[in-house]
């Protein structure tokens, strides 16, 4: 099923936040090649509480730090980050979250 899709940036962004909700990040996930998993999830939904908490889509260190500290160890690991969200997994996950772009990524 495919949902209207939502005014976004020049690089895919949610312009507004408020119009996420999961098949909406089921087709950001498709077009970026991707086909969301529970482990794919379970770092949408700490990135979005991250947001809630602190108003900013966290880089990488702020995101890996805050999946260890959420989900353990084994899964605080950039590596693992990189197979759920190939590239930039900072940059990637925040767009399938529907959330701005991190500040410091390029």
């Amino acid at each position: 099923m495919s949902v209207p899709f939502p005014e976004v940036d020049e690089e895919g962004y949610l312009l507004d936040l408020n119009n996420w909700n999961e098949a909406l990040a089921e087709q950001i996930a498709k077009q970026e090649g991707l086909s969301l998993t529970p482990a794919h999830w379970e770092i949408i939904h700490l990135l979005r509480g991250f947001y809630q908490q602190f108003e900013v889509s966290p880089a990488m260190r702020p995101l890996v730090k805050a999946v260890t500290k959420e989900l353990g160890a084994e899964k605080g690991k950039s590596i693992y980050l990189m197979q759920l969200f190939p590239g930039s997994p900072p940059k990637l996950a925040a767009k399938i979250a529907g959330l701005p772009k991190p500040a410091n990524c390029l």
